[in-house]
């Protein structure tokens, strides 16, 4: 897969593709990571990329002259039919796991970094763009979030990691929260790991691992419920939890 971020901070990236298990996917080819300066299609003698938004107010506004040329050029030496760019924008849907099983199937995925007080929207003319949002806040800029987007996505990939398992277990998965985990030692502090994690019976460790899942998801994050795909096993454990009952050891 590739992945190419247009921004005007390319150094940004440098020490986080050169860090960990993306460090890894980069130089095992199961990731290839290209990064655009879109300061280099200013055109004039400063760089400029950004200009005061028409009708006043504050901030500034990302112009459409370098961003096109940028985005243009990355496209006419781009051959994939799988691909989709996407645009950070406080103002875009809400990313998700979906979203990211969603982009980890693509051969190219082209990420803009916004900025300042927003992109000129004359870009959603001339491209088709997923306007995303990593969140209900507000960051510096769109660098940060293309690299939440990165590893989200990245981590999907075949052979990215040494334990699939793992991601496809994790939290948002089924839009529910991964369960807590624990390990050794078994007792710590006069705190001790759950009985039933202990013991051979991999049945009931699994039911312990959803009852433990739905309860985190009913605490935290109980929106994520209403669209969950639920089991009649699932929906009778939330009637218990609900009711203050605590897991059979």
């Amino acid at each position: 897969m590739k992945v190419t971020i247009l921004t005007i901070f390319p150094e940004f990236f440098a020490s986080p593709l050169e860090q960990s298990l993306l460090q890894k996917a980069v130089e095992n080819k199961t990731l290839e990571v290209e990064i655009v300066d879109i300061r280099k299609f200013s055109n004039n003698k400063h760089n400029t990329v950004d200009d005061a938004p028409f009708g006043g107010g504050g901030g500034m506004v990302m112009k459409i002259e370098p961003l096109y040329d940028a985005l243009s050029s990355v496209l006419y030496n781009d051959e994939s039919k799988n691909r989709r760019i996407v645009l950070t924008s406080a103002a875009g849907r809400k990313y998700d796991q979906p979203a990211a099983v969603k982009y980890s199937l693509l051969d190219h995925l082209i990420i803009i970094c916004g900025r300042y007080k927003g992109v000129d929207e004359r870009i959603l003319k001339f491209f088709d763009l997923d306007e995303v949002s990593i969140g209900d806040y507000i960051i510096n800029g769109g660098e940060t979030a293309a690299l939440v987007i990165l590893e989200s996505v990245f981590r999907l990939l075949p052979g990215s990691m040494h334990d699939i398992d793992s991601a496809l277990t994790d939290s948002f998965s089924d839009d529910i929260l991964g369960a807590p985990v624990w390990t050794r030692p078994a007792e710590f502090l006069g705190e001790k790991a759950p009985a039933t994690l202990l013991g051979g019976d991999h049945a009931r460790m699994d039911e312990f691992r959803r009852w433990a899942a739905l309860k985190r998801t009913m605490d935290n994050r109980p929106d994520l419920l209403r669209r969950a795909d639920l089991s009649d096993s699932d929906r009778a454990m939330i009637e218990r939890i609900a009711a203050g009952n605590e897991f059979d050891n």
